[in-house]
């Protein structure tokens, strides 16, 4: 009965043996991938940082001229209300366009001041925002005619997402700009108002 007792207390001490080293070895590992992953965390975050200040560093030092959003001239093209390309159900579309273009450098000239003396009266100053009006009313029935053929030529379902106004949009520009040959430039083209019914 002595030896089933040794043999038994033999028996729990390597069982106590072998959990203690078995808990001891999950601590080590736990202790050393907890130690890896910071360590690594630790590098993914500063190469990132150091990323991000990099970036901010450019931009500060291109001055953000690159990136500095052009301004143009806004040139209302009215409504439009379009049968869209839909086969199962007629859909119409009311829409208000808008192009921004590029300003020429002769656009806005400065005004001269009149130099002393002079008999004659100097001539009345032409309004620029008028000039450019009637510069862009030569295009204007064609650059309708663009907008009208892009987006009834789209279905409802196309309009109806944001990145299918994006794409007509772009079209739409792409368009434009073969009308104006070159001595303009579209900036952006907005919708207004927007209804598809």
């Amino acid at each position: 009965m002595a030896e089933n007792d040794k043999a038994g207390d033999n028996k729990q001490q390597d069982i106590t043996k072998f959990l203690i080293m078995t808990i001891a070895s999950i601590v080590i590992m736990f202790i050393v991938f907890a130690g890896v992953n910071y360590v690594v965390m630790e590098n993914l975050i500063t190469q990132k940082l150091n990323t991000i200040n990099t970036s901010q560093e450019e931009l500060a030092d291109d001055g953000g001229s690159e990136d500095e959003i052009q301004r143009g001239i806004i040139v209302d093209l009215g409504d439009f209300i379009l049968n869209l390309c839909d086969e199962s159900q007629k859909k119409y579309l009311k829409v208000n366009v808008a192009i921004e273009v590029t300003k020429k450098d002769t656009d806005f000239p400065e005004v001269e001041e009149e130099k002393g003396g002079g008999h004659g009266a100097a001539p009345a100053p032409v309004d620029p925002m008028e000039a450019i009006q009637k510069e862009m009313n030569q295009y204007k029935p064609a650059i309708r005619d663009a907008v009208i053929t892009n987006l009834s030529s789209k279905t409802s379902t196309e309009l109806a997402t944001a990145a299918g106004k994006e794409l007509a949009k772009e079209q739409i520009t792409n368009d434009i700009n073969s009308i104006l040959g070159g001595e303009r430039e579209v900036l952006r083209v907005s919708f207004g108002q927007f209804i598809i019914q």
